[in-house]
């Protein structure tokens, strides 16, 4: 069962954390586990830990839904959850362990040999509190409530831990699979953010070029870090960008962009991930800059969680005015509070 965004946060539902992981249904049939992603892909192979944990803390037949987060500290820290997916099993054994993940449970969908989706959401969820009455940590149950003013303070609140948003889901509502019957509400903001370069896209050819993603950057003193990117645009819009920044490339030879000597930052820009040997080759750097305002939900360190997406040109900004400074502070949260972990 999928969610539909909705930008406030409804009256008159069950609320719960929106936790930013995979999303993960848990299949278990006495000593056999699996664990599927959203896409079908099988995810035990990359989280033995997880296997073992499901099997100590879930009745002997179920079928639970859920999300695998990874916790760093008092966050929850999507970039090490990605790292975990991994082809050489050395490396997953040796994650399993540096990087252990946990399981958040929502929603009970099987148990035994029923079936329990077209049961109310308020029943299966009483049935979810007494099938993990007894388990542990890396197994959780996520929290819930009826109340909205509680559900707004969770919004507010639970950020500073690293989760999403808040979801609402029908109490009277069976499981859908398929349908966006939930309620997803995520945060939502806005910077202003230096257009340092841009990539091809990859349907772009020599005589119909496509631009496929600006590359967006913010001023920490004197050195521009790399973001993230701007790319939700229509084919046709690519194409208008693509013209308007052929003719700005930055040329070869000496230059004032801050980028052009990313060489001398270990092979990167700053704010850049190590592994962007092929990114770099990909990327046209413009000059002058601009600057855009984009639309964000939240920083993952000093880069944008997810693609940002492009709102509207400042051409009232000047690039170096634009800095981390502008990007709202959000308090810590203590996570496993909200796990349960802790009275």
């Amino acid at each position: 069962m999928l969610a539909k965004s909705q930008a406030a946060i409804p009256p008159g539902m069950a609320y719960e954390p929106k936790w930013d992981g995979f999303r993960c249904l848990v299949f278990r049939d006495n000593d056999e586990v699996q664990l599927i992603s959203r896409n079908g892909r099988d995810l035990s192979v990359y989280f033995p830990e997880m296997v073992r944990a499901v099997l100590e803390n879930t009745p002997p037949r179920c079928v639970l839904d859920g999300e695998l987060v990874v916790v760093t500290g008092d966050r929850l820290d999507f970039g090490r959850l990605s790292e975990r997916i991994h082809p050489a099993q050395k490396r997953i054994d040796l994650l399993s362990t540096t990087t252990p993940a946990s399981l958040v449970c929502w929603d009970l969908l099987a148990l035994d040999d029923e079936s329990l989706m077209e049961l109310p959401f308020e029943r299966r969820r009483a049935l979810l509190e007494q099938a993990l009455r007894n388990s542990d940590p890396p197994v959780h149950l996520t929290p819930i409530t009826r109340d909205l003013a509680v559900a707004l303070d969770w919004f507010t609140q639970f950020e500073g831990a690293g989760l999403d948003g808040v979801v609402a889901k029908r109490i009277d509502g069976p499981y859908l699979p398929g349908q966006r019957a939930m309620v997803k509400i995520k945060h939502a903001r806005e910077a202003d953010v230096v257009v340092a370069g841009y990539r091809l896209h990859k349907n772009s050819t020599p005589e119909r070029p496509l631009l496929g993603s600006l590359q967006l950057g913010l001023y920490d003193g004197d050195a521009l870090h790399f973001v993230g990117v701007a790319a939700a645009f229509p084919e046709a819009r690519r194409a208008e960008l693509a013209a308007q920044f052929l003719p700005v490339t930055l040329p070869a030879g000496p230059s004032e962009h801050p980028w052009s000597h990313f060489e001398a930052v270990e092979g990167r820009r700053p704010g850049m991930i190590s592994r962007w040997s092929t990114e770099l080759k990909e990327t046209h750097l413009i000059w002058p800059m601009l600057v855009c305002e984009v639309g964000y939900e939240h920083m993952e360190g000093t880069r944008f969680r997810h693609t940002a997406q492009f709102r509207r040109w400042r051409p009232d900004r000047d690039p170096d005015s634009c800095t981390f400074t502008q990007l709202e502070e959000v308090v810590g949260y203590d996570l496993a509070a909200i796990l349960g972990d802790t009275p």
